[in-house]
């Protein structure tokens, strides 16, 4: 059952990364792709959580790609704001 879960919430960020991607496409808006970057690799970590041993969770390659998934958020939130000024 949990790896059912966690499928739908690979599948959901799957979703989202692809919603953000097509209005990038009408925008042009940077932080939109960046968004959709993140949650492509927000899908990444929830796939490869499906495929891993039960105590797996803990693994540094799961943990990178989360990290790295906040961090291209981050990163995309301070170059919005920067570009203002």
């Amino acid at each position: 059952m949990i790896q059912f879960l966690r499928g739908m919430l690979a599948m959901a960020c799957l979703v989202a990364a692809l919603l953000f991607v097509r209005f990038w496409r009408h925008s042009r808006e940077r932080l939109l792709l960046v968004f959709g970057a993140a949650f492509g690799l927000f899908a990444l970590n929830w796939t490869m959580l499906a495929y891993a041993h039960p105590g797996g969770e803990s693994s540094h390659y799961l943990f990178l790609t989360r990290f790295l998934g906040f961090a291209l958020i981050i990163v995309g939130i301070l170059d919005k704001n920067r570009a203002r000024h």
